[in-house]
């Protein structure tokens, strides 16, 4: 009920911003993109998409073979379809990501365990370029410009979200999944589902300590690759503002970018972050320097993105489906 009341606050707020700003208005500055450019900017978001598959490839070990790139592609881009459209925090679909590798040899522990190291290394790079984004700002903004305290208290926020990044390891290497349910148990809670799978979940908490401790390299990869995935949404920012007539250099792009990342990932309890996320890259794009009318296009346009991806991982995950009908296992 509070979710239905979340999006309905933030659809009502995304009309009003529409409304304020004028529906004719944005029609023309988005009309002046063009086909061209509209396609040109879907282009850096599909390097992004191939660099955190190539991110979690590496994750999977001695199974990345048994995986063509192409599938393991669609895998994880309908997994993130789950997580974009289904209020789950961003995660729902990391379960789906290793139940769609069965078919392809890769035992649930061990994908569970790829998908487990490939969100660590994709989120510790995302925090690296969030603090990035916040230092570039301050060149952009100033350090007593009006986003200053904005800025500062983002800056708080990456720090902790830092904390909680490395706390989140530290349990991975002490056990994650038997310490949850050792915690489970302490509170005397039993839930039968994972009672009954304790050998699974320690054999999952071995399999990702093996990873840390055994494969730093294909950590140190692996970060880096989501690293450039970020980054290569820089270049969508970048590629958007440029068609929209607004002047822009590479490092505000990096820091506009990252900033709007870390808008997005603090709203994550609004569905699909509506209102939100709109209202959100509208005040920092002004902040930066830019009219709210190409503030609100650009917002519009990052979300018409997200809904050809959306399109593309409904169309990944029809098809899987059509694949593996004569493969499927049992999750058990």
């Amino acid at each position: 009920m509070l979710r239905l009341l979340l999006l309905f606050v933030g659809l009502l707020t995304l009309v009003s911003l529409i409304w304020h700003i004028g529906p004719s208005r944005i029609l023309a500055a988005a009309a002046g993109l063009g086909p061209v450019a509209l396609l040109l900017i879907l282009l850096p978001s599909l390097l992004m998409y191939t660099l955190e598959a190539l991110g979690w490839r590496i994750t999977l070990g001695r199974h990345a073979a048994s995986v063509p790139f192409w599938r393991l592609f669609a895998i994880r881009t309908a997994g993130e379809l789950v997580n974009m459209t289904t209020p789950t925090a961003y995660a729902g679909g990391e379960p789906l990501k290793a139940y769609l590798l069965k078919p392809h040899g890769v035992p649930i522990v061990d994908g569970l365990a790829s998908v487990v190291t490939a969100k660590t290394t994709m989120t510790i790079a995302e925090v690296a370029f969030i603090l990035l984004g916040i230092g570039l700002a301050f060149r952009s903004v100033g350090p007593a410009g009006p986003g200053d305290r904005t800025l500062l208290a983002a800056s708080v926020s990456a720090g902790l979200l830092l904390a909680a990044t490395a706390i989140f390891v530290t349990l991975q290497h002490r056990g994650l999944f038997t310490g949850l349910l050792g915690a489970l148990r302490r509170c005397r809670i039993r839930i039968e589902f994972l009672e009954t799978r304790e050998d699974k979940l320690r054999a999952l908490d071995r399999t990702i300590r093996m990873f840390y401790t055994r494969d730093r390299r294909g950590f140190l990869l692996s970060t880096g690759l989501f690293f450039l995935g970020w980054l290569a949404e820089a270049l969508e920012v970048y590629a958007i503002l440029y068609y929209l007539g607004g002047p822009v250099d590479p490092l505000s792009a990096i820091s506009i970018g990252a900033l709007s990342v870390f808008i997005k990932g603090g709203t994550f309890f609004i569905p699909g972050s509506v209102g939100a996320q709109e209202g959100g890259n509208l005040l920092l794009l002004v902040a930066f320097g830019y009219t709210d009318l190409i503030g609100i296009t650009f917002a519009l346009v990052r979300r018409l993105r997200e809904l050809v991806w959306i399109g593309i991982g409904l169309l990944c995950l029809a098809a899987m489906g059509g694949w593996n009908l004569r493969d499927k296992v049992s999750p058990s």
